[in-house]
């Protein structure tokens, strides 16, 4: 084999390669690229278009994994102009307190038996037990008493917010 050979040979091999890690625009479906196959003087080409009159086609699979980060986004809204009119201010909802806790941030509070803001009260029940002082006005309370040789030792106040707690306080009595 000459050098000229070898060369063309070694840029038939890469344009294949780059052809199945993505280095062409895919033509078919998503998930698969078509490519041809040319036989001719120089010897088998390869190409994302036709190179002859009869090419043979060439399949590749899509192996990349993952996806777009914008993939899930919702489409862009422009912002609205302002009114030349005031309109009524609506009215604002009360904004919950609630909040995703990850299910294995979740375990390691429960076994900690501790409470921390965004937990439902079935979670603080989870967390402390049941407790008999509970106060619903001005705020939804419950308090919860730790005690240390039979003397209670420290008050924990939860505060709820729509079921769900606003913020945790640790007094002494």
């Amino acid at each position: 084999m000459t050098a000229p050979d070898a060369i063309s040979g070694l840029r038939q091999a890469a344009i294949l390669l780059c052809a199945i890690l993505g280095g062409f625009p895919a033509s078919g479906s998503a998930d698969t690229a078509t490519f041809y196959k040319c036989e001719g003087p120089d010897g088998v080409q390869f190409s994302d278009r036709p190179c002859s009159a009869d090419p043979d086609t060439v399949t590749v699979r899509d192996t990349r994994v993952g996806g777009s980060v914008g993939d899930n986004l919702p489409e862009y809204e422009p912002p609205k102009e302002p009114a030349d009119q005031e309109e009524e201010p609506a009215p604002q909802e009360e904004e919950d307190a609630c909040r995703f806790i990850n299910s294995t941030d979740l375990r390691t509070y429960l076994a900690r038996e501790q409470v921390v803001p965004g937990m439902t009260r079935e979670q603080v029940e989870q967390a402390f037990g049941r407790t008999s002082e509970v106060y619903p006005v001005p705020q939804e309370t419950w308090v919860y008493q730790t005690k240390y040789y039979g003397a209670i030792y420290e008050l924990t106040y939860v505060y709820f917010r729509n079921g769900c707690v606003e913020r945790v306080e640790y007094r002494k009595p």
